[in-house]
């Protein structure tokens, strides 16, 4: 191989041209790129500079607008706030105007950014507002306006003097400010608006005044200009030409630092402004560019730095959400031209340019020289080495230099390398044969790998799917067992690719496994019915509880299924095997098995997943299967109970009727003997009827209250609730069993706080409670005994207790839980069964729960009781 030094791929490019204009060439090169580089990092460290300084004037100019509008908006706050204070104390009230006038005038002079504060209620409207630096207005309507707006002038003597502004029937509540804090129920900013008196913007800070109960007293508002937003804009500089403006997410303009109004007259109205409506060119442009940008305003979310052209001059944007305070949702945009940057820069460019020039000339020269003098003794190397050019053709060729020693050692060590190079090229090429071989090897290895991965998971997403279908399938759901398990076989064989799928349950006895459902694939058949005997199969059941799976791979040598082997798996033709227990509550209740057949097939994990979730489907489809059924039982009983509910109501009712008809016979047949219409009577006669007389009234008085009793269980009583008073509760049934205490010389007392707010109750109801509780205390209290009413409100108003206390014959405490079971009486030793149905404190506690009380009862055998009636405490309207 003959090889030649002076040529390679890359001198072959200048092939004829002289060394020395190559050295020239190379040198001038080497100098371009130098000088290029520096003028392009020159260039581009300015640019940086004005972005960097552009960035950090634009985000600084930002942070003085948005830390004004802060100060600014934060007016309100501190006055409303102030005033929510005063009203807190108890100093001013809301709900009475006539005292506010002089506050808020004092108001106006502390918080000179106010225009305007104003306060309403439902009814009246006061708004204090300067006029100039010595006088107010002041607007107002109230009872004394006819609930008209007259509007005053104030002076600072503090004498009125009427304008002829009159407006009719005004109503504060359709003012923005009002409506505002009324949608908002808390401090908040209204939407930016126009006032008819005057070509302006204004924008209020209203906050709701609410009452303990939560009730909407009043409004109070602050109205300031806008303009002033303006002033504060244009007091910030912003480079040479920059400008400020804000605008809302409507694209609508709040204030710009510019001298132009956010808004154009229109008939003599202000109409508002869009940014990309304006007359400054600035602001227009960069309202439409962000408008083109964004596509809408309300998808600026965050800081945003931007650049964009205008007329060809670059310019810098720095946009800013402004969220500070509620229903404020603006945003702050600063815009600085490049040109303000640009002037110093473009002179250092120029400079730059002219000292890149000098030095290009500078390096030619030096190049031409530098050139000349290299190339002479390269020249002698060049001739010595042509005879090199034949290396690559020839094994034998070697590199002869003659002349220069310098180059005599070059080329000796030349041919040294080549003799190498070719020892080192035939070992690298049995080398690479070989490594070809081992890629070989390794890619049909990793093929073969792919090849199961992609076969594992196509398994797994159809199992994955099988699984899906299941879970959703409607028969589970419904706890439809034969369904639900015929599609579980069928889907689990057709996922695993095996021949025969069963679901099998124990019997009640638990001695035998019974199969629900089989399934087998190559004739796509379902039967059912097949059993085994528990006892036959110890060993297979004994490990099947232990490890819940059994993956058998070939069921000739697993000693776990060798019983099975003659009856079960050698008929059948079946090979491996895998087995999963079914537990509910705890408990093996069943198995699911899946048998393949004819070729032994080893168990992947992936699918001893999918079995072990086949089994958590078929114990859930068993779980709803028993709710269902348990669902059912359940409302058949409570259908049973509601029957025999009705049919004991009809019945009561039914003989009720019947008992009294009779019953008023006799008591009218009673009455008219007794006043001798069918001649005279003697006195043991009397003495007769008025002992039959009394038992018909027992017996009336408890066929009424088992009617009583059969309306509260069916629902029937409807109370009719007013306003009452509890003081003529109590007078009224201690009145009504006044009698009942004379004859047995008791004495009866009450109680009761004064003044006490009626209560929302039913009064006939109520008062048939405690004449029903007196009734009974003073039956079980002995002669000189006493019975009182005590009336005691709870410490927040919200429940009264009412209580029937007596000095009576008392109770065992373990006898109270009796006392409000139906037809249940209470005995001791003390209190032998009285007359009666035992419905009276059923009737007294049905009733307070319907008014949504409670009835609470205390008793000491000997010493007396106490019963606690507790009623919500409504006020009347």
């Amino acid at each position: 191989m003959n090889k030649n030094t002076g040529q390679g791929s890359v001198f072959s490019l200048f092939k004829g041209v002289p060394l020395s204009g190559i050295l020239v060439a190379l040198f001038v090169l080497q100098i371009l790129l130098a000088v290029g580089l520096t003028a392009y990092l020159s260039i581009g460290n300015g640019q940086k500079a004005i972005n960097e300084v552009a960035s950090e004037l634009r985000h600084e100019v930002a942070n003085r607008v948005e830390q004004n509008l802060q100060t600014y908006l934060a007016t309100g706050r501190q006055v409303l706030g102030s005033n929510q204070n005063i009203i807190n104390m108890g100093l001013l009230k809301i709900e009475n105007l006539a005292n506010w006038e002089s506050y808020l005038i004092e108001q106006l002079k502390i918080f000179p950014d106010a225009l305007a504060i104003t306060a309403s209620n439902e009814q009246e409207y006061l708004a204090v507002e300067k006029f100039n630096d010595r006088q107010f207005l002041l607007r107002k309507a109230d009872k004394s306006t006819g609930y008209d707006l007259y509007t005053y002038i104030i002076d600072s003597q503090g004498q009125r003097t009427q304008l002829p502004e009159v407006i009719k029937n005004y109503d504060a509540r359709s003012r923005p400010d009002y409506q505002t804090a009324v949608t908002a129920k808390k401090f908040s900013f209204s939407q930016i608006f126009t006032p008819r008196t005057e070509p302006t913007l204004l924008i209020s800070a209203s906050l709701p005044i609410y009452n303990s109960q939560g009730e909407l007293l009043g409004v109070n508002s602050t109205l300031t200009h806008l303009s002033q937003i303006g002033n504060l804009l244009q007091n910030i500089k912003v480079g040479k030409s920059g400008q400020i403006f804000i605008i809302e997410r409507s694209g609508l303009l709040v204030a710009s630092s510019t001298n132009e109004e956010p808004f154009r007259l229109q008939n003599g109205k202000p109409i508002r402004l869009a940014a990309s409506q304006s007359g400054n060119s600035l602001t227009q442009a960069t309202a439409k560019y962000l408008a083109t940008k964004f596509s809408n305003f309300d998808r600026i979310q965050g800081l945003q730095q931007l650049d964009f052209s205008l007329d060809g001059k670059r310019q810098f944007l720095e946009v800013r959400p402004f969220e500070g305070e509620p229903n404020v949702n603006w945003l702050i945009i600063v815009a600085v031209p490049e040109a303000d940057f640009m002037g110093q820069i473009n002179r250092n460019i120029q400079t730059t340019i002219f000292l890149c020039l000098g030095a290009l000339g500078l390096a030619i020269i030096l190049g031409i020289v530098t050139a000349r003098w290299i190339t002479q003794p390269i020249l002698h190397f060049s001739k010595a080495t042509k005879d090199l050019t034949d290396f690559t053709n020839s094994e034998n060729s070697v590199v002869k230099v003659q002349g220069i020693q310098e180059l005599e050692v070059l080329g000796g060590s030349l041919n040294e390398v080549a003799q190498d190079l070719r020892k080192t090229f035939t070992a690298l090429i049995s080398k690479n044969k070989d490594l070809e071989l081992q890629v070989q090897q390794q890619t049909q290895e990793l093929q073969h790998e792919v090849e199961e991965r992609i076969n594992s998971e196509r398994k797994q997403r159809q199992h994955h799917q099988v699984l899906t279908e299941l879970a959703n399938h409607k028969a589970i759901f419904e706890g439809n067992l034969e369904t639900a398990f015929k599609a579980i076989a069928q889907k689990a064989a057709n996922a695993l690719e095996v021949e025969r799928v069963s679901v099998w349950l124990f019997n009640d006895e638990r001695t035998k496994l019974q199969c629900i459902s089989l399934y087998e694939r190559s004739n796509q058949k379902h039967s059912a019915g097949l059993e085994r005997n528990v006892a036959d199969y110890f060993i297979y059941f004994k490990a099947l509880l232990a490890s819940g799976t059994i993956a058998v791979s070939d069921t000739r040598t697993d000693p776990r299924v060798q019983e099975l082997s003659d009856k079960l798996l050698k008929p059948n033709n079946i090979v491996s095997l895998i087995d999963t227990s079914l537990w509910v509550g705890g408990k093996m209740v069943g198995t699911v098995l899946y048998e393949q057949v004819d070729i032994p097939r080893k168990w992947e994990q992936s699918e001893e997943n999918f079995v072990r979730a086949i089994a958590e489907i078929v114990t859930l489809t068993l779980e709803v299967g028993d709710r269902k059924r348990a669902e059912s039982a359940l409302r058949e009983a409570k259908e049973i109970a509601e029957v025999a509910n009705r049919a004991r109501s009809t019945f009561l009712r039914n003989i009720n009727y019947d008992l009294r008809t009779p019953l008023n016979s006799i008591m009218g047949i009673t009455e008219a003997l007794k006043e001798q219409v069918y001649g005279p009577v003697n006195e043991e006669q009397r003495q007769s009827l008025n002992m039959l007389e009394s038992s018909s009234k027992n017996l009336l008085e408890l066929i009424n209250q088992i009617l009583d009793f059969t309306d509260t269980e069916s629902s029937k009583i409807e109370l009719q609730l007013a306003a009452t008073s509890i003081q003529e509760i109590c007078d009224f049934c201690l009145t009504f069993v006044k009698h009942l205490a004379f004859q047995k010389n008791i004495r009866l007392t009450a109680q009761i706080p004064e003044e006490l707010e009626p209560i929302q109750v039913d009064e006939g109801r109520i008062r048939q409670v405690f004449i029903n509780l007196l009734t009974n205390a003073i039956k079980f209290t002995k002669e000189g005994g006493e019975v009182w009413i005590e009336v005691q409100p709870s410490s927040s108003n919200e429940y009264i207790f009412i209580s029937v206390v007596d000095t009576g014959i008392g109770m065992l405490s373990d006898d109270l839980f009796k006392l409000f079971q139906p037809f249940v009486q209470v005995e001791n030793t003390s209190n032998p069964r009285s007359p009666g149905t035992g419905l009276g404190l059923v009737m007294v506690q049905k009733i307070v729960e319907l008014h949504g009380g409670t009835v609470h009862a205390e008793s000491q055998l000997g010493k007396g009781s106490r019963f606690t009636v507790k009623l919500p405490w409504k006020k009347a309207r």
